[in-house]
């Protein structure tokens, strides 16, 4: 199963629209076959800093392995999915 964490700051627009495009994407490829933790730097600004945040939205793929992250938009499906490791 595929693992996904996606950093955003609080619910503001870009963040909504981020989260939307994630998983609209992840529907369409995987169906119901991945995780997705959605996380607000600003509510838990210690999970931010352990992984290393600097900008959001940054998305982690935690598995199958190895880690692969983006960071900004989410509208290029084919690059997520290349950036990701997922293609």
């Amino acid at each position: 199963m595929i693992q996904l964490k996606i950093y955003v700051v609080d619910s503001s627009k870009s963040s909504t629209k981020a989260i939307q495009d994630l998983k609209a994407l992840l529907e369409d490829k995987f169906g119901g076959q991945y995780s997705l933790e959605i996380i607000d730097i600003l509510a838990k600004p210690e999970l931010a800093e352990r992984d290393g945040i600097l900008a959001t939205p940054t998305v982690i793929k935690v598995a199958p392995k190895p880690e692969r992250r983006i960071v900004g938009s989410l509208g290029d499906r084919e690059k997520v999915l290349a950036g990701l490791g997922l293609v």
